[in-house]
């Protein structure tokens, strides 16, 4: 999930990770607007989605099945890692994430990943977002010390924006 301003109706498919909350909720907190915004600790399978005003009930049918056609799975956190922006833990395995996020956009391509703006999906954990270097060096040096960390997934969370917060609105079981 981004930093900034959150449209009204957007919506994203995340996996929560309450695993992941008592070592990053704090940083969190103070370093990545999304979580002040509402967003659990969560491993982003696609954003933006489709637009609320889209998702009627066929589509909901859909998007359930299709996720539960993808089983629940275990990954562990044991490393951070960066992006220009950001400091993030790193899911192992992630492929379980990427066939999440392929299924998804390929049943929706109008919805593509982060609206296309990158070329490789990097499955991933934000802990801090848009600040100095120093300042992940900080909390990278803290959350070390909390790895690894094992979590499982056994759902896939639609989250809604109004604009200011975002709230869990649906939640689909991994069956497979």
């Amino acid at each position: 999930m981004s930093d900034g301003a959150y449209r009204a109706g957007e919506t994203a498919l995340l996996a929560v990770v309450e695993e992941a909350e008592p070592l990053v909720g704090p940083w969190r907190r103070r370093f990545d607007a999304a979580a002040a915004a509402g967003v659990p600790a969560h491993v982003t399978v696609l954003v933006p989605f489709l637009d609320l005003d889209r998702l009627d009930a066929a589509t909901v049918d859909d998007l359930s099945a299709l996720i539960g056609e993808h089983g629940p799975f275990t990954v562990r956190f044991d490393r951070c890692g960066r992006f220009p922006d950001a400091l993030y833990l790193a899911p192992t395995p992630d492929r379980p994430f990427r066939e999440l996020t392929e299924a998804v956009a390929a049943r929706w391509p109008e919805a593509p990943p982060y609206g296309g703006r990158f070329a490789d999906i990097v499955p991933h954990l934000t802990v801090a977002h848009r600040r100095q270097e120093h300042v992940y060096d900080e909390v990278e040096a803290v959350l070390t010390t909390g790895l690894p960390l094992a979590a499982t997934v056994t759902s896939i969370t639609l989250f809604v924006s109004d604009g200011d917060r975002w709230h869990g609105r649906a939640e689909f079981p991994l069956d497979r």
